[in-house]
C-alpha cells in the first residue's frame, strides 16, 4: 500500500516561495523571465516551414505572414544541412523534401524576397552549417538595407545533440564545438538581437529520454557551450542571455509545465553559481531579461507538429 496521501494541498510544500519561486521577471525565474509574460506581450508564434526551392518557400512564408504569423522558422532540406549543393551526388533524392534547398546566398535571398528583415524575426534550424546560413543572412539583410544589428532572429547551432540524436553533423566533434563558439563571438561583437544558439532537448526527447533526462542532457551541453564561450574570452553576461532553449511539450500537461519552471529555475541557478553571471532586469521591451540567459526564449515542439 503506497504511503501517498489521496489529496494534497499549499500545506504539505515546505518550500521556501521566495526562494523557491520568487516574482515573474526576477530570479531565479520560475514563474517566467518577464515581469507580465504573455498578458503584456503575446509570444512569436511561427510555423515551421520549409520546402522545394525558395521560390515555393517565400510564397508560403508570404501566406503565413499574411494570415497573422509573427516571426518565421525556416526548415532546410538534409543537403543544406549538411552542405552539399543540390546537384551533388550525396544530394540525389532528397533535394527540397524535408525543408527548402539553398546552395547560395542568392537562394536565400530568393527566401526572403520581399519579406521585412528588420520587421520579421526568423529562426533558423540549421547547426552543421549554421555560420554559413548566417553569414548568408547577414548578407541578404545588408542587401535589404537592414544592419546586423536590426537582424532578429535565431540559429540553433546545437552540433551536440547532433551527435547525440540526429545525426547531421560534418566535422569531429572539436572544429565542431569551435564553430559554434566563434558564432557566438561574432553575434556578440555584432550586438545583434540574434540567438546563436538554441540548445535542444526535443530531438532527445523524441528519441526516448524521459521529461527529466530531456532535462538535464540539454543543460549539460548548454554548461559545456558556456564552458567554451567563457574560455574563448566572452564576457558571460554578454553573451548568456542570448543563450535559447527547445524543448519537446508533450501531451502531459501539468508534467511539461512543471518541466519548464523547474528548468527556468535550475538554468538560472547554474549560470548563477557556475559562471557568476548577474541577474539582469527586464531591459525595455525588447530586451532579453534573465541570468546570464533565464531562458529567455523558450520555443516548443507542441504534440501536435511531431
Amino acid at each position: 500500500m503506497s504511503g501517498r496521501k489521496p489529496v494534497y494541498g499549499p500545506d504539505e510544500w515546505q518550500g521556501d516561495p521566495a526562494h523557491e519561486l520568487g516574482s515573474p521577471g526576477a530570479f531565479p525565474y520560475t514563474r517566467g523571465v518577464h515581469p507580465s509574460m504573455y498578458r503584456g506581450k503575446l509570444w512569436t508564434m511561427r510555423q515551421y516551414a520549409g520546402f522545394g526551392t525558395a521560390e515555393q518557400t517565400n510564397a508560403r512564408f508570404r501566406h503565413l505572414l499574411a494570415a497573422g504569423q509573427t516571426g518565421l522558422s525556416v526548415a532546410f532540406d538534409l543537403p543544406t544541412q549538411m552542405g552539399y549543393d543540390s546537384d551533388h551526388a550525396m544530394a540525389e533524392g532528397e533535394v527540397g523534401r524535408a525543408g527548402v534547398a539553398i546552395d547560395s546566398v542568392d537562394d536565400l535571398a530568393r527566401l526572403f524576397d520581399g519579406i521585412p528583415l528588420d520587421k520579421v524575426s526568423t529562426s533558423m534550424t540549421i547547426n552543421a552549417t549554421a555560420s554559413i546560413l548566417l553569414a548568408m543572412y547577414v548578407v541578404v539583410g545588408e542587401e535589404h538595407g537592414v544592419t546586423r544589428a536590426q537582424l532578429e532572429g535565431t540559429v540553433q547551432n546545437d552540433i551536440l545533440k547532433e551527435f547525440i540524436a540526429r545525426g547531421t553533423y560534418i566535422y569531429p566533434i572539436e572544429p565542431s564545438l569551435r564553430l559554434v563558439t566563434d558564432v557566438c563571438r561574432f553575434v556578440a561583437a555584432e550586438g545583434m538581437r540574434f540567438n546563436p544558439i538554441s540548445v535542444s532537448g526535443y530531438h532527445m526527447r523524441e528519441a526516448g529520454a524521459t521529461a527529466a533526462q530531456e532535462v538535464a542532457f540539454t543543460f549539460a551541453n548548454g554548461l559545456e557551450y558556456v564552458r567554451r564561450a567563457v574560455a574563448a574570452g566572452l564576457d558571460v553576461n554578454d553573451f548568456a542571455p542570448r543563450v535559447s532553449f527547445f524543448f519537446a511539450a508533450f501531451t502531459d500537461l501539468f508534467e511539461e509545465v512543471a518541466k519548464f519552471r523547474a528548468a527556468r529555475r535550475l538554468w538560472a541557478r547554474l549560470m548563477k553559481e557556475s559562471f557568476h553571471a548577474a541577474a539582469q532586469e527586464q531591459r525595455g521591451a525588447g530586451g532579453d531579461p534573465g541570468i546570464g540567459g533565464g531562458v529567455g526564449r523558450y520555443p516548443v515542439a507542441p504534440y501536435e507538429c511531431v
